[in-house]
C-alpha cells in the first residue's frame, strides 16, 4: 500500500477483501462505498461467469441471514478501522438484509453517526403479483465522527418551480431568488438557477439495455449514483475505496472526479474488466491512466498453477480464455465452463497425467450437450488419452482437444512463463 502523496499509485486488488483490508493502515481512507452481494439467493455471478464468485457468494447464504451478517461484520469492522475520522461510508443494500446490517453498523460506527438512510428510487416494471412493486434500494450513509466531509449537492428545480412562488423575486440582473434564513446569522440569497438541495430520496434511472455506459455486469450501478456520492463526501485528491468493486463504476468515477482510489474484488474476470474500462476512459478524459497498479492476479507459471486448488485452477482457465463458468458446480458432468464460442471446457491441474477415462467421461458430457467439440486443459496427458481422443473423433465425430498448459502458456505469454 502506497498511501502518501510522493509514491501514490491507485490500486486494483484481486482477492478476498478481508485479506486486503488488513493490509491498509488505520484511518487512511476518506470515503468508502460498498455494494456487497444482496442476500437474495439470485446468483448474479453465474450470469457474469466466474467460479470464484460463485463459491464465495454461495457460502454467504449457508446458515441463513445470521451467516450472511456474520460474514459481513468483520469486513465492516475493518472498513471502520481504515476510515479517517473525517471520513464517510455508504453501504448499498436491498430489503433482504438492510435492517439486519443497520443494527450491526450502529454498533460499529455508532448509532449517532448515521447521517442518512438514502432511498435510491428507480422504475422497473414487473408482472402483477400479490404485493406492491419493489422499486428502490437503500444506502446507509454513516460518518466516522461528527466533523465529516460533506459538500452540498443541488439539483435543478422543476420547470414551474420558483417563478410562480410568491417567495421568489427578481434581482437587478433578472435572476430569480429567495431569502434563506439562518439561525443567529444574516439571511442570504438562494438563486433559482442554483437548484435545490438534494434530499434523501434519489430518483436515478437504472442502467437499461440500450445505455451507453452499460458493460454487461449484472449488478452494474449508474455512474450518476456514484458521482453524487463521491462529490458529496470527498474532495479532489481524497482516497476513495470500494471493497466489492464489481465492474468498477466507483473507481471509474473517482478517476473522472480527480480522486485517488483503491478497488477490491474477488474475481479475476472483474479485475480484467475494470482494467479495460479504465484504459477505455483514457480518450474520454484526455489523459493516460498509467497511475494504477494491479495486485493479486494469478501468476502465469506452471509452478504456481500446480499449487492452486482444482476450483481456483478452473477459474484461472476460464479467465485466460475469456470464457464463462458453468452455471452449476453440481451435476455439471465435468464441464467447468465454456469458451466465448460455447465450446465446453474442463480444467485439470493434477500432478499425474490425465488418462483415457477422463477423456471418455468428458466426451460423454460434451455429447450430452449436443456439442461437436470440447477442450481439456491439463499439465500432462498419458499416451492413452491422445489415442482415445483420436478414436472418438474418428468414430463419433466429436473432437476432444487436449491442451497442455506448458504449451498454452508459451503460446500466449512467451517461453519464460513456465520455468519458475
Amino acid at each position: 500500500m502506497r498511501l502518501n502523496d510522493e509514491t501514490w499509485l491507485n490500486e486494483l486488488w484481486c482477492g478476498d477483501n478481508i485479506d486486503v483490508l488488513k493490509q491498509i493502515p488505520d484511518e487512511s481512507v476518506d470515503l468508502i462505498y460498498i455494494d456487497p452481494p444482496f442476500f437474495s439467493n439470485r446468483h448474479y455471478e453465474v450470469i457474469w461467469g466466474n467460479g470464484a464468485e460463485l463459491r464465495s457468494f454461495g457460502d454467504r447464504w449457508k446458515g441463513g441471514i445470521e451467516h450472511y451478517v456474520g460474514w459481513m461484520v468483520p469486513r465492516l469492522k475493518e472498513l471502520h478501522r481504515i476510515l479517517k475520522k473525517t471520513g464517510s461510508i455508504y453501504v448499498h443494500l436491498d430489503w433482504h438484509a438492510v435492517h439486519y446490517l443497520k443494527i450491526e453498523m450502529d454498533k460499529i460506527f455508532g448509532y449517532d453517526n448515521l447521517r442518512n438512510e438514502i432511498i435510491w428510487s428507480y422504475k422497473r416494471y414487473t408482472a402483477a403479483s400479490t404485493m406492491f412493486q419493489r422499486l428502490h434500494d437503500t444506502i446507509l450513509f454513516y460518518g466516522k465522527g461528527k466533523n465529516g466531509t460533506f459538500n452540498t449537492i443541488r439539483e435543478p428545480y422543476g420547470e414551474k418551480s420558483g417563478k410562480a412562488d410568491s417567495h421568489y423575486k427578481q434581482d437587478k440582473d433578472g435572476r430569480w431568488f429567495r431569502w434563506q434564513k439562518r439561525k443567529g446569522k444574516d439571511p442570504y440569497k438562494v438563486y433559482l438557477s442554483e437548484g435545490r438541495r438534494v434530499g434523501d430520496v434519489w430518483e436515478i434511472p437504472l442502467i437499461n439495455s440500450t445505455s451507453k455506459e452499460r458493460i454487461g455486469y449484472p449488478t452494474q450501478k449508474p455512474e450518476a449514483l456514484l458521482e453524487r456520492i463521491i462529490k458529496a463526501s470527498s474532495n479532489e485528491g481524497d482516497i476513495v475505496l470500494d471493497a466489492f468493486c464489481g465492474c468498477g463504476t466507483t473507481i471509474a468515477m473517482a478517476e473522472k472526479l480527480n480522486r485517488k482510489w483503491i478497488g477490491l474484488d474477488v474475481s479475476p474476470i472483474a479485475v480484467k474488466v475494470m482494467t479495460e474500462r479504465l484504459i477505455a476512459m483514457e480518450e474520454k478524459l484526455g489523459k493516460k491512466l498509467e497511475d494504477f497498479i494491479t495486485y493479486g492476479l494469478p501468476e502465469k507459471t506452471i509452478a504456481h498453477l500446480r499449487k492452486m486448488s482444482g476450483a481456483d485452477f478452473e477459474d484461472f482457465i476460464i479467465q485466460q480464455i475469456n470464457g464463462k463458468a458453468s452455471p452449476s458446480k453440481v451435476h455439471d458432468y465435468g464441464i467447468d465452463g465454456y469458451t466465448k464460442d460455447g465450446i465446453p471446457v474442463q480444467a485439470k491441474n493434477w500432478g499425474n497425467s490425465v488418462g483415457r477415462n477422463v477423456v471418455d467421461n468428458f466426451h460423454s458430457a460434451v455429447r450430452r450437450e449436443g456439442k461437436k467439440k470440447g477442450q481439456i486443459y491439463a499439465m500432462k496427458y498419458a499416451k492413452g488419452a491422445h489415442e482415445e481422443a483420436a478414436r472418438l473423433k474418428r468414430e463419433d465425430g466429436i473432437e476432444i482437444e487436449l491442451i497442455e498448459m506448458k504449451e498454452f502458456l508459451i503460446e500466449k505469454y512467451g517461453d519464460h512463463t513456465h520455468r519458475k
